[in-house]
């Protein structure tokens, strides 16, 4: 039998394209009107939770989510969340909705925000309260496969959703801004449901005495 000979074959590994990991970042949208505790803690959960690199606050210029209800100048809503962020530093904020004006639709501002950083994964952290609400949202079915959605749990409200959603628990912290516009205007204390300096900030501008 004639002996099977084997020819080696040097091959050369193929190279591969280097893939940049994209960065992880959290966005909290939202009036901030004025922005509290309960915003600062829902951030930094998810950013910590999710391990993302940076996560933003993200002021709306004109909420299409929110009734027709008085808010204050984005100047000062901006000044609030500076003075808010101003010690955490992996808290930021992002101004794309402020800087466009108009009505802040989500879609928007995410087709805009990957379009000029396309190695990012945006996460949007929303409230247990929002989800039912997302079947609303102004191009939702596309909106989802840009951005991925986090909720924040809440007593009282579902987990169940028809989109995918990524769940994070968080301390229950029952603050609202529309809460402590009341309690201003009640001249009642707000010490402790906002940061000191943002306290400081409503005190000196004289914001929200018209409720």
């Amino acid at each position: 039998m004639k002996k099977q000979s084997f020819v080696k074959t040097k091959t050369s590994p193929k190279t591969l394209p280097i893939q940049k990991k994209k960065k992880r970042v959290g966005l909290l949208g939202g009036g901030f009107n004025p922005v509290h505790m309960g915003h600062l803690i829902m951030a930094d959960q998810v950013f910590d939770q999710l391990c993302l690199d940076e996560c933003y606050l993200m002021p709306t210029f004109k909420s299409p989510h929110v009734d027709e209800k008085r808010v204050i100048e984005a100047s000062d809503r901006v000044e609030m969340l500076k003075l808010a962020v101003e010690t955490h530093e992996h808290l930021g904020i992002e101004l794309t909705e402020i800087n466009r004006e108009g009505k802040s639709y989500t879609y928007d501002t995410i087709s805009y925000l990957k379009e000029i950083h396309p190695d990012v994964d945006y996460y949007f952290i929303i409230g247990a309260d929002m989800v039912e609400y997302l079947p609303k949202w102004y191009n939702i079915d596309e909106l989802v496969d840009m951005v991925q959605f986090v909720a924040v749990k809440r007593n009282g409200h579902t987990e169940k959703s028809p989109y995918p959603l990524i769940w994070v628990d968080a301390p229950l912290i029952d603050i609202s801004s529309s809460m402590i516009r009341k309690k201003i205007s009640k001249n009642s204390s707000i010490k402790y449901l906002l940061p000191d300096n943002v306290v400081d900030y409503i005190h000196k501008k004289g914001l929200y005495g018209y409720e």
